[in-house]
């Protein structure tokens, strides 16, 4: 692939499902659509009945809300904002350290968090949530603050695009800096691998969640790391610092499995023990899991049913 390739944000585009889309907030869209399509009836779209408050339109918005009395007396353009509008924050939080970009597949897993990043923010923008997003590896890369526009949107996609992924993760420095910047109470999306000492992990999901934060946490693996398929001498590269490795695979897969899953127990029950909502994802899995559970999470929040802070 070319450099000027590298560097041009369309590549997250799995070309064997949105061939003719050259924006990931296109993709977006086409993915959210074709999901809010395929909820009969959903409950979880459209506004509420309960009128709280009104805001100035801001191009992009829907102008079907737009309040022509409002118009007509002040010559000036307003939203109608409603009770289920005004009090959910959401930050989509996407790991884009080199580990992330491994994969074999149509796309690696920094191209599924990026694409799971951009339907979600597109989701929650078009439920009237404000969307923000940080994307980090050993620092962190870009900080947009949670906002409400349809503009707001391509400002998303264009900071996911990272040309140079950088070394390993330092989660406590960076969940720490989030939850500085976040002072008010909202959701924090994690779209990670999770390849990183646990310790400092877990203390810095602890932080987001002593500042009272929703924490969901999408953990991202592709097939090859899930599986281990691999066969014969095999030269492995190292990522995030470590050297590359020549062996015969099939000596390690059982060792290597056994290891996998008590990572992956300790995990999920480092994120229960917190209240944290964890949810596993391979790179092959459909983006419809990633959409509903925010909506159900979402859901539960504004009901007053979301989890406790410790």
């Amino acid at each position: 692939m070319a450099k000027d390739e590298k560097d041009d944000p369309r590549r997250f585009f799995d070309p064997k499902v949105i061939a003719r889309i050259s924006r990931l907030d296109l993709r977006a869209q086409q993915v959210v659509e074709g999901f809010i399509t395929g909820q009969h009836r959903s409950p979880f779209f459209g506004f509420s009945v309960e009128f709280a408050q009104h805001r100035e339109y801001v191009r992009g918005d829907d102008i079907r809300h737009l309040d022509w009395k409002v118009w007509s007396k002040t010559d000036r353009f307003y939203i109608k904002q409603y009770e289920a509008e005004t009090n959910l924050r959401a930050t989509v939080v996407v790991d884009v350290s080199e580990s992330m970009h491994y994969g074999r597949g149509a796309m690696n897993k920094y191209d599924y968090a990026c694409t799971a990043g951009a339907c979600l923010a597109y989701l929650a923008t078009k439920q009237q949530d404000s969307v923000g997003l940080v994307t980090f590896d050993r620092d962190i890369r870009k900080m947009l603050p949670p906002r409400q526009s349809q503009l707001h949107l391509e400002e998303i996609a264009n900071a996911m695009n990272v040309s140079k992924p950088k070394d390993k993760t330092d989660p406590l420095n960076i969940f720490r800096r989030i939850a500085e910047a976040s002072p008010q109470r909202g959701m924090i999306i994690i779209l990670s691998d999770l390849l990183c000492d646990r310790e400092p992990l877990f203390k810095g999901l602890q932080m987001l969640r002593q500042r009272r934060h929703d924490v969901m946490v999408f953990h991202i693996l592709d097939e090859d790391e899930v599986t281990f398929p691999f066969a014969g001498t095999t030269k492995f590269i190292g990522m995030e610092e470590l050297p590359d490795l020549l062996c015969d695979p099939r000596a390690l897969r059982d060792a290597y499995l056994e290891e996998l899953n008590l990572y992956l127990a300790e995990v999920r029950r480092g994120c229960a023990k917190l209240g944290i909502d964890y949810t596993f994802v391979r790179t092959d899995d459909y983006l419809d899991a990633i959409l509903a559970k925010f909506l159900f999470m979402r859901m539960a929040i504004r009901s007053g049913g979301g989890a406790p802070a410790k």
